[in-house]
């Protein structure tokens, strides 16, 4: 029971299908981005950028202008 559930495990981290709906939807799993993309995501205006981990504050102002939401 646990080595089908251990294979199960790896084959669903091994698939990349996640990974690319993911792409589609507008997120972006790169936490930390050097180079040519960390230059292409600071010159991109904060409300068209993809939604990455950990980086909370351009999340959520992308939630916010999504959702219509007026600041105060």
């Amino acid at each position: 029971m646990r080595t089908m559930l251990f294979a199960a495990l790896v084959a669903a981290a091994v698939v990349p299908e996640p990974v690319f709906a993911a792409k589609q939807a507008g997120f972006d799993p790169r936490i930390v981005t050097f180079g040519d993309a960390r230059e292409e995501i600071k010159n991109t205006p904060i409300t068209q950028r993809p939604n990455r981990p950990l980086h909370v504050y351009g999340n959520s102002v992308r939630r916010r202008q999504s959702r219509g939401t007026a600041t105060r």
